[in-house]
């Protein structure tokens, strides 16, 4: 499972203002603590703090200066990208595209230069998708779109936008249908990716939601997610549901395996 650690988000008031008085040490720890947690990659988001390239490029900066686990550049803005893309020392994720022409003709040039990976959230002009066969039209345009420019299935991480569980109840049943169907694309399959704290969202039991909606979306394919790596028992259920779906081989001790290997 590739685990994206959400944590160093403008959208967090320590980060925020770390951004602002440039202390790099808070970015250091979130990024030392996620890693030690097992992230795959380390989300980075500048949000709100600024709209400068230079501060998105010092966000990335103080994460490598930490540590090796490679960078999900939470930006889309094309600016953005040409400068941060270079700071990087690994091929990141960017987060991300729409199946919007106009933007995937921005942003999967940039992309293919830099030989990096892209999320391709499933959403077209008319916005977010309301039943599973849309949500399937605008992941065909992404890959159809990508694979123009180069890009291999392994490139891209398809997000079937996951919406609030209290609020569009039945949205969670078209979410899952969407994600198995994203699996015959390609030989191999993309990835498919979810913003997992979306399901959550207002609701009081919000860890055991996540938990239990993400086991589901891997037994539908789902192979990646933008999570809080920290939550142990988020994790353990991932490892739990990677193995059940033979994805992993059977152990007394796969958990304890997983964290010493981090």
């Amino acid at each position: 499972m590739i685990l994206i650690g959400e944590r160093v988000n403008a959208g967090f008031k320590d980060i925020k203002e770390a951004i602002i008085n440039k202390d790099g040490d808070v970015i250091k720890e979130w990024a030392r603590k996620q890693t030690g947690a097992g992230a795959t990659y380390i989300d980075v988001n500048l949000g709100t703090a600024s709209n400068k390239p230079e501060d998105l490029c010092w966000m990335i900066e103080m994460v490598q200066e930490e540590v090796d686990t490679p960078i999900s550049i939470d930006n889309n803005r094309s600016l953005m990208l040409k400068e941060a893309m270079p700071v990087c020392k690994k091929p990141p994720l960017v987060n991300s595209t729409t199946a919007v022409d106009e933007k995937m003709n921005e942003l999967f040039p940039i992309v293919a230069e830099h030989g990096a990976s892209i999320i391709g959230l499933v959403m077209d002009e008319a916005g977010s998708p309301k039943d599973a066969d849309k949500r399937v039209e605008n992941a065909g345009k992404i890959i159809e779109k990508a694979m123009e420019f180069g890009l291999s299935p392994e490139q891209i991480f398809l997000d079937p936008i996951i919406m609030p569980l209290k609020f569009m109840q039945e949205q969670a049943t078209e979410i899952l249908k969407a994600t198995n169907q994203f699996q015959l694309f390609s030989d191999p399959p993309c990835h498919i990716v979810c913003g997992l704290s979306n399901i959550s969202n207002g609701t009081k039991y919000k860890k055991l939601l996540n938990r239990t909606f993400l086991t589901m979306l891997i037994a539908n394919g789902c192979d990646a997610a933008i999570l809080d790596v920290m939550d142990n028992d988020l994790v353990d259920a991932v490892l739990t549901a990677e193995m059940v779906m033979n994805k992993q081989i059977y152990a007394d001790s796969y958990l304890e395996a997983f964290r010493k290997s981090r």
